[in-house]
């Protein structure tokens, strides 16, 4: 599954975007260096119950934003991604 596909996955799971979750991690200072994924993995699955791998997806955008490493972009593989900039606003506003 690609990056974007968990993000998406987690959209219509939860009905919230990942630019909300965002949000809502920062209302809880979740974006702050001294913050563990744990942490932040330990509030989506009570609060949301999202497993590890959603969570993490999670993680990154809200500790590191939107941007991916290139080398999954285009790679062919199982989290082969379309871009290095992940779209975090929605399936449905996506352009």
């Amino acid at each position: 599954m690609s990056f974007q596909a968990y993000l998406d996955t987690i959209e219509d799971r939860t009905g919230l975007t990942p630019r909300q979750f965002i949000a809502l991690a920062e209302e809880r200072g979740f974006q702050e260096p001294d913050v563990r994924a744990g942490t932040i993995l330990a509030w989506l699955k009570e609060e949301y119950g999202l497993g590890r791998g959603h969570g993490m997806a999670l993680v990154h955008v809200i500790k590191k934003g939107p941007k991916i490493d290139p080398k999954h972009v285009g790679s062919g593989g199982s989290h082969s991604d379309a871009s290095e900039t992940l779209w975090l606003d929605g399936k449905a506003a996506r352009p």
